[in-house]
C-alpha cells in the first residue's frame, strides 16, 4: 500500500492512500486540519474519502503530453501508475496543493 502526505500551503491536510492498485484509494483528512479544503469536491465536513478508481481532483494534478512522457522514461514509472506519477510530481506542482511520499 502506497502512502502520500497532502499539503496545503505548506501544512500537512491529510493523508492520500492506494489501498488496491488502481481499485481503491483513500483520503483522510487529519483530525487537527482546520484549512482550507484541499478541493471544493472534497470538502472537510466529510473527513474520509474512498474511490474506486484514481480521485479525480489528484488526477487532473498529473502531467500530460511530452511532460507526462519524460516523466514515465526518467523515473521507469507505469503509464498506470497514477499514485507514483503523483508522487514524482508532488512537490513541483503549480497551485496550494503539493504531496510527499509518507512514512
Amino acid at each position: 500500500m502506497k502512502k502520500a502526505e497532502i499539503f496545503v500551503h505548506g501544512v500537512s491536510a491529510g493523508i492520500f492512500e492506494e489501498i488496491e492498485k488502481g481499485n481503491l484509494y483513500r483520503f483522510s483528512y487529519r483530525d487537527v486540519y482546520t484549512g482550507p479544503p484541499v478541493s471544493l469536491t472534497m470538502p472537510i465536513s466529510s473527513r474520509v474519502y474512498e474511490y474506486k478508481e484514481f480521485p479525480p481532483f489528484f488526477d487532473g494534478l498529473l502531467p500530460e503530453g511530452v511532460m507526462l512522457e519524460s516523466l514515465l522514461r526518467l523515473k521507469k514509472i507505469d503509464r498506470s501508475d497514477h499514485f507514483s506519477q503523483l508522487l514524482a510530481v508532488g512537490e513541483d506542482m503549480v497551485g496550494a496543493v503539493t504531496v510527499r511520499e509518507a512514512e
